[in-house]
């Protein structure tokens, strides 16, 4: 199956910024959205945004931090839609620091739902789409999976680790599945606001109003990748502001 439309696509971290866009993009398009984030309320008001444009959708609580909860997401959408065809890891955790500040249990949560959470994601759509003999991994990373910042060690850590497990999963997948690691750089949403420290907080939030790209800009890479033919596999989407070094 190729193009958008029609297709039965999981999000999770729907309820804001990319993942929110990228459901909005592709419902548009077509695409049976299957949205989850842990708040409920957020996801809710989205499914009647969709409904209300004509699209198809449907929401549930979803902690990526939480395998079972990775499993009812992939689950809904065999029960409403029949299949899964795309599922989008977009859940992502920023709290930015220092190491110097030694916020450990912040650490662990970007481990948690950068690093865990994508591999929750692989373990509960990886045997339905075998099953189906097709589908479509597309895991949001960052271009700190490539280039390395004071105040980033542990966040870029995590990014990197799923370009790894992304391309791995890619090498394991065969001629059937499809496997698209999308990197952003600064995009307008609510990621610097997850910094609890202070200074940090400030210099992001000025970046992010001084250069940030639009969410929708990164639905659209996400959206290219998955209306290509079912032979083409794109790998790897870099997309950053111009004007971000």
């Amino acid at each position: 199956m190729s193009g958008i439309e029609g297709k039965v696509v999981a999000i999770t971290g729907a309820g804001s910024g990319i993942g929110e866009a990228t459901a909005l993009l592709l419902a548009e398009r077509g695409a049976r959205v299957v949205l989850g984030a842990r708040r409920s309320e957020r996801l809710a008001e989205l499914v009647e945004r969709i409904e209300r444009a004509g699209g198809e959708a449907v929401q549930t609580r979803t902690d990526v931090t939480r395998r079972d909860d990775l499993h009812t997401l992939v689950a809904l959408a065999a029960q409403r839609f029949g299949r899964l065809d795309v599922l989008v890891s977009n859940a992502g955790a920023g709290t930015i620091s220092p190491l110097d500040d030694l916020r450990v249990d912040e650490w662990d949560q970007m481990v948690d739902v950068n690093v865990k959470g994508v591999l929750h994601g692989i373990g509960a759509a990886l045997p339905v789409f075998r099953a189906q003999g097709t589908g479509h991994f597309v895991t949001i990373a960052s271009t700190a999976a490539f280039r390395i910042a004071p105040t980033m060690a542990v966040y870029a850590g995590t990014k990197f680790a799923v370009r790894a497990i992304c391309e791995g999963l890619r090498q394991e997948a065969g001629g059937s599945l499809r496997v698209t690691t999308v990197s952003p750089g600064a995009v307008g949403t609510e990621f610097a606001e997850a910094s609890t420290n202070p200074q940090v907080r400030k210099q992001i939030t000025e970046m992010r109003d001084r250069i940030a790209i639009p969410p929708a800009a990164i639905a659209q890479a996400i959206a290219f990748a998955i209306e290509q033919p079912a032979s083409v596999d794109v790998n790897e989407i870099v997309v950053r502001p111009t004007a971000q070094n």
